[in-house]
């Protein structure tokens, strides 16, 4: 398979060699100001970017009938927007928070788990991130979606930035270190015990692993679909 990669930063290094290894080519490299026309020599295209870039990747893909796995986070407000063109263009897209498969075990452990506990009132929940100091975004996208599978289960109708629960909004404390590749920790906390999940990324091969089994799931496809969809979760 040809693949194209839009960011060619720590990631986009990763998942080449996560991707030569799986035996595809990487026929383009796309860094911030190239020319994206050489993507159009790809079967499918990984965009890991920035949120001020990645609006305008999707479309360029979208409109170029290119499949696109997105990895870049913080562009929630332009989702309708993106899935209204991906219909028009019948194109394909797969986006996530997290690519990891053990992140996106994780959302699925999450939801189980609040599903069990909301009926215990006794029990308070708290939602914790860490990662590196150069991540851009807070929190992070993968703190979101497991605030929101949180939300699903429960009487949360928000989520808020901050170490403390407000009435109807879950809080979500998230803290940045040096090299740490990403952590997130859910605790149910009550007088007598503690219940915590926890899942601790050691390296960005798993996140690289996730998006190319993503690129190679995606191929012949149209639609909009989440990593739940490409594990069949």
């Amino acid at each position: 398979m040809k693949i194209g990669l839009l960011g060619y930063g720590k990631m986009g290094k990763v998942i080449e060699q996560i991707a030569v290894q799986r035996g595809h080519e990487i026929v383009v490299k796309i860094d911030r100001s190239d020319n994206k026309e050489n993507l159009k020599k790809a079967d499918v295209v990984i965009e890991f970017t920035a949120p001020e870039a990645v609006i305008d990747n999707l479309k360029y893909c979208i409109t170029n009938h290119l499949p696109i796995i997105c990895g870049t986070t913080g562009w929630n407000s332009a989702i309708k927007e993106i899935y209204s063109l991906l219909e028009q263009e019948n194109g394909a897209l797969v986006h996530a928070s997290n690519f990891s498969l053990g992140v996106n075990i994780f959302f699925e452990l999450n939801r189980k788990l609040a599903a069990m506990m909301k009926g215990f009132e006794e029990y308070n929940v708290s939602l914790q991130e860490i990662h590196h100091t150069e991540k851009k975004d807070a929190p992070s996208g993968t703190a979101i979606t497991i605030a929101e599978g949180i939300m699903g289960e429960t009487n949360y109708k928000n989520w808020h930035l901050g170490n403390t629960n407000q009435k109807d909004s879950l809080g979500i404390e998230a803290l940045r270190e040096d090299d740490v590749k990403g952590t997130h920790l859910v605790s149910y906390d009550s007088l007598v015990d503690q219940i915590e999940i926890k899942h601790t990324a050691h390296s960005r091969d798993g996140f690289a692993l996730g998006a190319v089994i993503a690129a190679e799931w995606i191929v012949g496809k149209t639609g909009a679909y989440g990593m739940k969809e490409v594990l069949g979760l």
